[in-house]
């Protein structure tokens, strides 16, 4: 069924222009990233402002939006399923918007945290109902290659960010970036409410009865390849969410960057965004398994270099940092879109509850997962060295469980 399923929706086609319809997406998924992302220059003005004494407590900015983010999936997906993507989809957005403005004025620390929960909790409906939008319209390696090009513009986001925080403060305060980025969704909110239509079928809407939701949660639960994909990549990306906690700390406090510090996050984040490009003209030929599998070996190895160069010798020359830092996240670019595609293909029946489901458990334990490696940090490299080392280690376990030991294999041409 699900193989007709998804045939029928690839056919069909993109309700708006295909280039509109992946920029909307990414701009979708990219007000999400923007949340994060450019607080990063900001975080020690913040924590001066209201009274942070301990630096790694600043890091609860970026911790409090994740946990938002990661509890709002489990509703948003459901009711996606119930009344279709747009009312849900733009529903989160202006909870987004509203709390965006509201951390703008807030008077201290604990309330900058509410606000940021709410926020992440308004956020959760563009990251779960943009892949079940993408998820609706395509499916095999096509979705991966649509996946592909909104990660890539996606990506973009942090190479800009955190140059635009730094820009904002320079010219006023850290309240003016929560403007900033509330009124970028505002525009976002405009531009899906008049453009993007329904993607979901009639026939496909599920009731929000306890039988439907067991049966959806069912489905996600016991489908063998979407369970250990999601672990795989839940787990993958928690040492990426290590990185964006302690980024700030480890450009000033380890290599003194001072405001140069924009300019390396985002050579970083630029060749993510390549590498994404290359995946969406690469997969159709090699199929999501060979490229990503690849990948995830080579993720491995060159984080084994980092943890081991870092352990024994200290922390390494700042050129050395970036290009092997670097070349673990061009790495990382062939992971995330052809896993997080896997791992929702089979379930295109329940596309609005898997997309829930597993942006929870990627949302929530990739955030636990990165607060503790960023909570290692003490004054070096290795702690976030050793987190995406061991991260790199475990997900290959997770995805050698999902493919019965075995690598590389095309179980289906299309995927």
């Amino acid at each position: 069924m699900d193989q007709q399923v998804a045939s029928a929706r690839a056919a069909t086609g993109t309700p708006i222009p295909r280039w509109e319809f992946i920029a909307l997406c990414a701009g979708l998924m990219a007000i999400n990233a923007l949340a994060i992302d450019v607080m990063l220059p900001g975080l020690q003005q913040m924590g001066e402002s209201l009274g942070v004494t301990n630096e790694n407590h600043r890091q609860f900015v970026i911790s409090a939006y994740i946990a938002g983010l990661g509890i709002a999936t489990l509703f948003f997906g459901p009711l996606s399923d119930r009344f279709g993507r747009r009312l849900p989809l733009l529903a989160g957005i202006a909870i987004y918007v509203v709390a965006a403005f509201a951390a703008a004025i807030s008077q201290n620390f604990m309330l900058l945290l509410v606000c940021r929960f709410v926020q992440g909790f308004g956020a959760a409906a563009t990251r779960v109902i943009t892949v079940s939008v993408v998820r609706d319209t395509f499916g095999g390696r096509a979705m991966a290659e649509v996946m592909s090009l909104v990660f890539m513009i996606f990506m973009i986001v942090p190479v800009v960010a955190p140059s635009v925080g730094q820009l904002v403060m320079l010219a006023w305060s850290w309240h003016a970036i929560f403007v900033m980025i509330g009124l970028l969704a505002a525009i976002i909110f405009v531009w899906a409410a008049l453009r993007l239509p329904e993607t979901l079928h009639e026939e496909y809407r599920r009731p929000l009865s306890a039988k439907a939701l067991l049966g959806g949660f069912s489905a996600v639960f016991t489908t063998r390849i979407s369970v250990w994909y999601t672990i795989a990549l839940t787990i993958m990306f928690g040492s990426i969410f290590g990185f964006i906690n302690s980024a700030q700390q480890i450009y000033q406090d380890v290599y003194h960057v001072g405001d140069m510090f924009p300019v390396y996050f985002a050579a970083v984040a630029g060749l993510m965004a390549v590498s994404s490009f290359l995946n969406s003209r690469l997969v159709g030929r090699f199929g999501m398994r060979r490229l990503s599998h690849t990948a995830t070996l080579g993720f491995i190895a060159v984080n084994g270099v980092s943890f081991l160069l870092s352990f024994f010798a200290g922390p390494l020359p700042l050129w050395g940092f970036i290009c092997l830092f670097g070349l673990a996240m061009v790495q990382f670019a062939l992971i995330g879109a052809n896993f997080n595609s896997m791992a929702m293909e089979p379930l295109g029946h329940v596309a609005g509850m898997a997309a829930s489901v597993q942006s929870f458990v990627q949302t929530v334990f990739s955030g636990l997962i990165g607060a503790f490696i960023g909570l290692q940090f003490d004054g070096t490299t290795t702690p976030l060295a050793a987190g995406y080392f061991f991260c790199s280690l475990l997900g290959l376990g997770a995805v050698l469980i999902a493919e019965k030991g075995r690598l590389f294999r095309a179980i289906n041409p299309r995927i």
